[in-house]
């Protein structure tokens, strides 16, 4: 993704957040608002580094660890449950989002979490509430929060940034995709992000770069290659059309090459013959 692309998303995610009352523009503000440009670039900064163990609490009060996701692939979207312009149409972006990645590849082979960055009042009460108000009941989905000194850390794990203004909070609006592994794959940027986005680089980490040998692995590389976006449906689609012209084109390949083989072939024999 081009720095260029990252700005105008940036651009995108902030110009509701700054359009809501809590947030108008004053002199006095101007001074602490985020610079698109430095919250990209510490974000970017954050790809590839390898999530720490955190110990969070769910919104049914139940703790638990974020080394307890690797093995598959997470996304991890950042809240405040005070925020009543910007999060909750990022939340339902990403579930719409999601719900379009789990028609490709099967929601079970994904982690969804949402995490509250506002540690004060962020509680598992008030991220259960979040959870309720969102309409969020899918089984791989969790919402979550942890006290001021795991929040800060994470967040700066994340390499996500914000200012306390009047009302609430000056931030990036960044979801990030987290490998197996647990190491920072992808950010994306915006509440209202296109498919692309997010699907592309969900394609890798689920089963672009390194799949097995075997049956499963071949039907996956199969998806991976065949899976398209249809523009005009605004929705993504299986195109085993593309495999099956790869395979023709393969087999033109091989039929051609050992038509030169055995022509190669014969007019050496028919050389040694000659002598």
């Amino acid at each position: 993704m081009t720095r260029q692309v990252l700005v105008v998303a940036v651009g995108l995610g902030l110009t509701g957040l700054l359009a809501q009352p809590g947030f108008a523009t004053t002199a006095n503000e101007q001074a602490v608002r985020l610079d698109p440009g430095k919250a990209i670039e510490q974000s970017e900064q954050a790809v590839g580094r390898s999530l720490g163990n955190y110990q969070l609490t769910d919104s049914t009060g139940a703790q638990f660890a974020l080394s307890d996701y690797h093995g598959k692939p997470l996304i991890i979207s950042l809240v405040y449950t005070a925020c009543s312009s910007v999060c909750p149409p990022a939340t339902q972006h990403l579930m719409i989002a999601v719900g379009e990645a789990g028609r490709i590849f099967s929601l079970d082979r994904l982690d969804v979490l949402i995490i509250g960055f506002d540690a004060r009042n962020d509680t598992p009460s008030r991220m259960a509430q979040f959870a309720s108000t969102q309409g969020i009941k899918f089984e791989n989905w969790r919402l979550a929060s942890a006290n001021a000194a795991t929040i800060g850390a994470l967040l700066r794990n994340l390499g996500f940034s914000y200012v306390s203004v009047a009302g609430g909070f000056d931030h990036v609006t960044q979801t990030t995709i987290v490998d197996r592994d647990g190491n920072i794959y992808r950010h994306v940027y915006g509440d209202d992000f296109p498919l692309q986005m997010l699907i592309e680089p969900m394609k890798d980490v689920i089963y672009g770069r390194s799949s097995p040998y075997s049956i499963g692995g071949i039907i996956s590389r199969l998806k991976f290659i065949c899976t398209v976006y249809d523009a005009a449906a605004g929705r993504y689609r299986i195109d085993y059309g593309l495999a099956f012209g790869g395979v023709i084109a393969a087999l033109s390949l091989l039929i051609f090459g050992g038509l030169i083989c055995r022509e190669w072939f014969r007019t050496r024999h028919a050389k040694s013959m000659a002598r």
